[in-house]
């Protein structure tokens, strides 16, 4: 019967404490003061029993995010509009980078060994520079009287500074820079040990290049695509500076939405409230692709 060392318990026990101690934890204490009543306090840690015992739950923390202030028109809320967009701007910014970090990614894979280093170091060179002064630079590039616009006025394609900044476009291209990074290293891990004799035996079965990448190479960097898709699509759904810098006012996302309730209406409940369902939102959708994955893996 083979015994737990102590030097594997605490290998293991190790990121387990750190999981639980610095992301359940706090997950926990926004759980609870998600269903805490401040009334007019400005402490958001109030009990949530009485002086008999009782348990009260203030549920309409989490009602009022589905539903308007006289009730009578339900998912109609800026709540629920700030999570479709934010979902919406994560999901389309995830794509971007997958349709743009694959390609690079590929040709970092495929780039002779000497090479491959120094394009590494590239693709996280913009890790070296302060994440708040890599988006707030692209308000010089995207302003009115920016450089895009300056250059385009002074090569006459343009006679006035065309709106490029505070729009969708600025926001997608801003979160697309950003996490570009977060796509490709996830992909290049999975490319660069791909086995070429596979794509060979597929050419010498008279496959093309193409349909052979199309069957053998994007497959079986399936878990690489999923790796990097979830750590772009995950930050981006709370994503606030972006937003703050380079979105305009209906270019509000649930980040921005949850500062303004914790730090400018003083409502901690409501806030934790909204950072509990982006969670749900987040962790149940890949709960079920897990289990799925499991389950298809067992299968086969």
């Amino acid at each position: 019967m083979r015994t737990w060392m102590p030097g594997r318990r605490l290998v293991i026990g190790v990121p387990y404490t750190w999981l639980l101690v610095f992301f359940l934890l706090p997950f926990l204490i926004l759980f609870y003061i998600s269903f805490v009543d401040m009334g007019e306090d400005i402490i958001p840690f109030k009990p949530l029993w009485d002086a008999s015992g009782a348990l009260h739950l203030k549920l309409e923390n989490y009602w009022s995010i589905f539903r308007d202030e006289d009730g009578s028109n339900w998912f109609n809320t800026l709540y629920i509009e700030a999570y479709g967009r934010s979902l919406a701007y994560a999901l389309i910014s995830a794509c971007l980078c997958l349709l743009i970090g694959y390609p690079f990614a590929y040709f970092m894979a495929r780039a002779p060994e000497r090479w491959r280093p120094g394009l590494l170091m590239l693709v996280m060179l913009p890790f070296w520079t302060s994440f708040l002064l890599r988006v707030y630079a692209w308000k010089g590039l995207l302003g009115d009287f920016g450089i895009i616009n300056k250059a385009m006025m002074a090569l006459g394609l343009i006679d006035e500074p065309i709106q490029m900044i505070y729009t969708d476009i600025s926001m997608l291209v801003g979160m697309t820079y950003v996490y570009l990074p977060f796509m490709v290293l996830p992909l290049y891990a999975t490319l660069v040990k791909l086995d070429e004799r596979l794509l060979e035996a597929a050419y010498d079965l008279g496959a093309r290049p193409l349909k052979a990448f199309w069957l053998i190479t994007v497959p079986l960097s399936k878990s690489g695509i999923v790796a990097g898709f979830m750590l772009v699509f995950i930050p981006s759904v709370g994503e606030f500076v972006i937003p703050s810098l380079l979105g305009g006012p209906e270019n509000i996302m649930i980040g921005r939405v949850v500062w303004d309730e914790m730090f400018t209406s003083n409502n901690w409940p409501r806030a934790t409230a909204l950072a509990v369902i982006m969670i749900a939102l987040i962790t149940l959708p890949l709960a079920w692709y897990n289990q799925v994955t499991a389950e298809r893996q067992g299968a086969a």
